[in-house]
């Protein structure tokens, strides 16, 4: 999953968000140095990361890029579920997204001196293009799969899986609801074993 199903799966917590977030730019153990609740939202990306490349459905989605994308299907599928998340957020979420994006930019910018080093030189770009409120629009899903491809230097075609989409829209976005209601439980059902382990030895 992409930058706002990782925010959303970690509820209302917000250290539990910024780790969770923050997780790729966050390599091995260099995760020990943050507060202990951020560190907690970390392992449950890592978890969230592992748990989806295993799902018979999200690799289903996969399957329909990889003779185009090789190994940068996982990536792509990922962006487009949080394409449908973003444009369905109202029946995930009471709170317009709008709303909900721009309070997670204002704590981002309130934690900004925990933040990794790699979030914070690219915090001031995500904001300004508003990120997550533009995966609800296919444009918005353009805008990052071009920059995506520019960050590929080009090679991984990315920009091009917007047809893609267009093309298999109902298909992706019907995987996206099945699969999606599995990882919220999987997060509900983990998330107390998680919290249980802080602040022991």
């Amino acid at each position: 999953m992409n930058y706002l199903a990782h925010i959303y799966l970690s509820k209302d917590d917000d250290l539990l968000k910024i780790g969770n977030f923050a997780a790729d730019s966050i390599k091995g153990k260099s995760f020990l140095k943050y507060p202990e609740r951020m560190r907690t939202g970390i392992t449950l990306h890592r978890a969230i990361d592992t748990y989806t490349d295993s799902h018979p459905i999200v690799r289903e989605s996969v399957s329909r890029l990889f003779p185009k994308y090789s190994h940068y299907s996982t990536v792509i599928v990922d962006i487009l579920y949080d394409h449908y998340l973003a444009k369905n957020w109202n029946d995930f979420h009471p709170q317009p997204l709008s709303e909900y994006v721009n309070e997670f930019y204002t704590l981002l910018e309130n934690q900004y001196s925990i933040l990794p080093k790699r979030v914070q030189s690219f915090l001031p770009v995500m904001t300004e293009h508003n990120w997550l409120l533009s995966y609800a629009t296919i444009d918005g899903i353009g805008k990052i799969l071009y920059q995506m491809n520019i960050r590929t230097k080009r090679r991984s075609d990315m920009h091009l899986a917007v047809y893609d989409l267009q093309k298999f829209y109902l298909e992706f976005e019907k995987e996206f609801r099945t699969f999606f209601e599995d990882l919220e439980t999987y997060v509900e059902d983990l998330l107390p074993t998680l919290l249980s382990h802080e602040n022991l030895p």
